[in-house]
């Protein structure tokens, strides 16, 4: 009886067992397991990492280079805080470097981060144009600039922007602007007036803006330009005759005495230099017949130019008020012509002239400026040229029209010589009282 019962209690142990394992096998359970941080993935092509503040600052100025509004970069293990520098980034290059401070007018950078990642995203407002940023001019010499505004000039350009190390003042552009003008008057028909702003406003590393403005617009001055250095220069200055050198210059001015005359009334409404005043360039000497003494000067540089003469033009003043006249090299010295006076006193009067000659009426930079010292005189030349034929020469001279002007032999403005100057401003310090009364004309 008690086997019995202990078979059947097993019985009731093995189905029991057989019932809880199919319950479990076939009801849901629950398992757990330790966590793991997902692979690291890389951001998409397009954005660049930078791994430094130096390199954050190069990235955000290809995007300023390349006129972009918004681009993103990522930083890993990042070399510093990330989020500070990227606002230190935005303020620095916004306020002294040369390109953001000159075409950036707002910057801002957000960081987000990604597990072990920065996400940067930069957004850029500009005030200047991708043109103007393509039209920027790296330059490192100033010999390289000069050559650069020049160009600029010639074409008659709205404005012109230079990078630059060099330490340059908005005084020093002037001076260059001013010689090229004087130097070149075949290239350039009319002196610009220049507004000078910098970028930032101190520091080595500079952009320096500048804005060129013109009475008349750039393809009317280009139109005159052309019509200058080839209607009216070019036939000019062929025109002269000579076997010498003092032959020519002599032809030179008694043509352009012939064909031009002097504005008195506009001599004395005009108080400086480089006036926009066509009475004051080539252009309006020999193309309209009609200058005042600056004018009459840049015209007869322009046909010594032409024919490979050693011209200059000279600032300065006669009697009191503003004028302009040559300095022309001959026989290895150098002499006074001022064509201008030649027209309203006859040529004998101012052709060929010492410093001591001129000392007495003209007031000019003396100390920058070659000492005219030459013994030759008109009456010299006129012997040379046989005076019984004179006035047949003067009558054919007149019959030549125009003369025209030309420029430098190469374009490009050249170095000054030790103790000499391409242009000569006024400037104390010279033989001669210039206050003393004339009863010639002045101007």
């Amino acid at each position: 009886m008690k086997r019995r019962m202990l078979l059947i209690l097993l019985f009731a142990v093995i189905i029991a067992a057989s019932i809880g394992c199919t319950a479990l096998l076939e009801g849901d359970f629950l398992t757990e397991a330790p966590y793991s941080i997902p692979p690291y993935e890389k951001p998409p092509e397009e954005q660049i990492e930078v791994p430094n503040y130096e390199a954050l600052i190069d990235e955000i100025l290809k995007l300023i280079m390349q006129h972009e509004d918004t681009g993103n970069m990522y930083a890993n293990n990042y070399d510093g805080n990330v989020s500070a520098d990227v606002e230190r980034a935005c303020q620095e290059i916004q306020k002294n470097h040369p390109i953001g401070a000159y075409a950036v007018s707002g910057i801002t950078g957000e960081t987000k981060r990604i597990v072990s990642i920065y996400e940067i995203a930069i957004s850029i407002e500009y005030k200047r144009s991708k043109q103007q940023l393509d039209s920027l001019v790296n330059v490192s010499t100033q010999r390289f600039l000069r050559t650069e505004l020049l160009s600029a000039m010639s074409n008659y350009n709205d404005e012109a922007v230079f990078r630059t190390s060099l330490n340059i003042t908005e005084s020093d552009i002037a001076g260059y602007i001013r010689e090229a003008y004087y130097q070149n008057p075949r290239r350039i028909v009319m002196m610009p007036v220049v507004a000078v702003e910098t970028h930032p406003e101190s520091g080595d590393d500079r952009i320096l803006e500048l804005r060129f403005g013109y009475m008349e617009q750039a393809g009317i001055l280009k139109q005159y330009g052309s019509n200058l250095a080839e209607r009216y220069v070019r036939r000019n200055a062929l025109q002269a005759i000579g076997d010498t050198d003092a032959e020519i210059l002599l032809s030179l001015a008694n043509n352009l005495v012939a064909s031009t005359s002097y504005d008195e009334g506009t001599a004395q409404a005009i108080s400086v230099h480089g006036a926009q005043n066509f009475a004051a360039t080539a252009y309006g000497a020999l193309a309209n017949g009609n200058a005042v003494g600056e004018g009459f000067a840049m015209a007869y540089k322009a046909l010594c130019d032409e024919l490979g003469l050693d011209c200059r033009v000279v600032l300065g003043y006669r009697s009191g008020r503003v004028h302009a006249w040559n300095i022309v090299s001959l026989f290895g010295d150098y002499y006074h012509i001022d064509v201008a006076m030649c027209a309203v006193n006859g040529i004998e009067t101012a052709f060929l002239k010492s410093d001591g000659d001129f000392a007495e009426f003209y007031l000019w930079d003396y100390d920058n400026t070659v000492r005219c010292r030459g013994t030759l005189s008109y009456e010299d030349i006129v012997g040379i040229e046989e005076p019984e034929d004179l006035d047949d020469s003067d009558a054919e001279t007149t019959e030549t029209g125009n003369a025209a002007p030309g420029g430098g032999s190469d374009g490009t403005p050249d170095e000054k010589p030790a103790g000499e100057s391409g242009t000569y401003e006024e400037q104390p310090g010279q033989p001669g009282d210039d206050d003393e009364a004339s009863e010639e004309p002045n101007g």
